[in-house]
């Protein structure tokens, strides 16, 4: 079963090499995902059939806010993690919030 997961940072334009980088680990895991990366300003709409939702660093502080807006699980990704681009570590991430 194909996994959704909405990565959402300021403008969606810096979490695109992250989304690159969990893509590259997924196919690695053998694991069915689709990822993208969206504005936060549109995140209701992106994330309305998503299995979990990744906030970049810089829009964190909003976590409350999205998690009120949003069905499924939502997170913060960690500073560290996003600072390395580390695409392994965020979909580990993605996965545990989504329970695989």
């Amino acid at each position: 079963m194909m996994k959704k997961i909405v990565l959402v940072c300021a403008g969606g334009m810096s979490t695109g090499v992250l989304v690159n980088n969990m893509k590259k680990a997924a196919q690695e895991k053998g694991e069915a995902v689709a990822i993208d990366a969206f504005s936060i300003e549109s995140v209701t709409t992106a994330a309305k059939d998503a299995d979990c939702v990744l906030l970049g660093p810089q829009v964190s502080y909003r976590l409350n806010e999205v998690q009120g807006l949003v069905a499924c699980p939502a997170a913060s990704i960690d500073m560290r993690t996003y600072g390395m681009m580390d695409g392994k570590k965020a979909l580990e991430q993605a996965l545990e919030l989504i329970g695989e």
